[in-house]
């Protein structure tokens, strides 16, 4: 296999991107268990929101072609972290969950081809490395056994207190105290 470089993209370079990532998207989620995923078309409208919230960082993998991608942000003060899940209890944590000391991996994906050879990882600890936040939160479906497996290698722990709304009923809240 030939060498993976990341890079972490500007605002305007995510949203060049946007293409390549929703085509990453479909091929990364095509094979994952559980409820359907939102699809190619789904996945660009939810990113095109997301990538407009202040805080948005990126970092993605390459080749050179696009294999991998770990994006997100801060949830911010009006509750709703994705797209219908609104404030997830975070184990005793509620005051930070609702000021600005949170940081929210929204997404992370790899080419099934080359999972298991440490990008995930890579990008996970790159894009979190800069983030300031006390707690770190991730939305993560427990039909998905390798995110669990990967979340928990990492050292994320599932939140039990998760309440997923009516529009986004099968995910999990998953935190993490940032190291160093």
């Amino acid at each position: 296999m030939t060498e993976v470089f990341l890079r972490r993209l500007s605002r305007w370079q995510a949203e060049q991107q946007r293409g390549s990532v929703a085509d990453l998207y479909a091929a990364a989620y095509g094979d994952v268990p559980g409820p359907e995923s939102l699809g190619r078309d789904g996945f660009l409208r939810r990113f095109e929101e997301d990538v407009q919230r202040p805080g948005f960082d990126m970092i993605i993998a390459g080749d050179p072609f696009l294999i991998g991608c770990a994006y997100g942000y801060p949830p911010g003060r009006e509750g709703e972290w994705w797209h219908g899940f609104r404030g997830a209890a975070t184990d005793g944590d509620e005051e930070l969950a609702e000021s600005d000391r949170v940081f929210a991996l929204a997404e992370l994906m790899v080419l099934p081809a080359r999972r298991r050879a440490g990008v995930a990882t890579r990008l996970q600890d790159r894009l979190l490395e800069r983030q300031e936040a006390d707690l770190l939160t991730a939305l993560i479906t427990p039909a998905n056994t390798a995110a669990v497996a990967a979340y928990t290698s990492w050292g994320w722990t599932r939140s039990l207190r998760a309440a997923p709304s009516a529009t986004a009923p099968a995910v999990d809240a998953w935190i993490r105290r940032p190291t160093g």
